[in-house]
């Protein structure tokens, strides 16, 4: 049975404060979009921080939905296409968890995360067709790579429309984002006016 968190007012207040200017920092601070460069703002070296931790994290999850069709030996169209999943269905399934666990605000938090996913995804798909090999400068993991979207393009006669694509799962990813921000900041708000009532 869950138990609902009880937030004192300032609890409330910095955690809206905080998850906006996180919200407003991602996307001011593209985590694939030029990271390598210097820059000396003290907010770019503190996300800079989160974007290792956030490109380790999704990296060993896409790449264990690799390692798993390794395993198992799946058609290599799937193997290719087992990381995204994972990299997908994990923090969907987590958030389907805290759904049904009524942990709304956890549940949002966890799709705000896989819009984060997403728009990686969406960039990946943007550089699919650079070719079949990816080059470390443009690798979500830094090391030279195999492009899963390129093969899986290619595969489906679609890699003309990568641009198409991409789009498609960026605009996915930002109404996913701006969703589960205001989800939160709602259930937030709203947990005020069940307790004073």
């Amino acid at each position: 049975m869950h138990h609902p968190t009880r937030w004192t007012p300032q609890a409330k207040k910095l955690f809206i404060v905080l998850i906006t200017l996180f919200f407003l920092l991602y996307l001011t601070y593209k985590p694939y979009d030029g990271l390598n460069q210097i820059d000396s703002s003290l907010l770019k070296r503190i996300f800079g921080l989160y974007f290792f931790v956030i490109n380790q994290t999704l990296g060993i999850i896409h790449e264990g939905g690799h390692g798993v069709c390794y395993l198992l030996h799946c058609p290599q169209f799937m193997t290719a296409l087992n990381g995204t999943l994972f990299q997908w269905g994990v923090p969907l399934g987590i958030a389907l968890y805290y759904k049904r666990s009524q942990n709304l605000i956890a549940y949002y938090l966890t799709l705000f995360i896989l819009a984060i996913s997403m728009d990686y995804t969406a960039w990946y798909i943007s550089t699919s067709n650079q070719g079949l090999y990816l080059p470390a400068s443009k690798s979500f993991l830094g090391v030279d790579g195999y492009h899963d979207f390129n093969y899986i393009l290619s595969t489906l006669s679609l890699l003309k429309y990568y641009k198409i694509l991409s789009v498609i799962v960026k605009i996915s990813s930002i109404v996913l984002m701006f969703y589960a921000y205001f989800q939160i900041v709602i259930e937030i708000l709203s947990e005020d006016r069940k307790s004073n009532s």
